[in-house]
């Protein structure tokens, strides 16, 4: 004989089984989707074109495809023609040391150039603003500064 806990198992399993089943009661109870119902069309005299159609959504203007900013494929580019281990290091020093440094110094450059030529323009200007300026200085009795160049 086999352990008890085994036989229960096997009967409660067997025992739930229908071998006669009863279609009235053993399917699924009822729901609003087992009533079926005849679907009706309407159809209109005057059929309506929808408004997509009369008034179309202008097409957008195509725009060129983004270029690639990436920088590893203007690399390859550039170390493409190399064909020593010294010249792939001198185009990676060039490109990733020297250049930027050189672009930094300019943009720098300039701007210290462009505040220079505007600090005493400010006051000593012709346009309304310098003129505006000035006025604001008098009426607090500040001192203007002098112009320096």
């Amino acid at each position: 004989m086999e352990s008890i806990p085994g036989e229960i198992a096997a009967t409660v399993q067997a025992g739930h089984i229908r071998t006669d089943p009863d279609p009235r009661l053993d399917i699924a109870p009822a729901t609003a989707a087992d009533e079926k119902q005849a679907a009706t069309i309407e159809q209109d005299d005057q059929e309506e074109i929808p408004c997509s159609v009369l008034r179309p959504t202008p097409r957008r203007r195509n725009l060129p495809p983004l270029p690639d900013l990436r920088f590893e494929q203007s690399y390859l580019h550039s170390i493409s023609n190399a064909d020593t281990w010294w010249k792939v290091m001198l185009i990676t020093v060039r490109d990733q040391m020297i250049m930027p440094l050189a672009q930094g110094l300019i943009y720098n450059l300039v701007l210290n150039g462009w505040q220079y030529s505007r600090r005493n323009a400010r006051f000593h200007g012709t346009s309304s603003g310098a003129r505006l300026r000035r006025w604001w200085y008098g009426v607090n009795n500040w001192a203007i500064p002098s112009r320096e160049r």
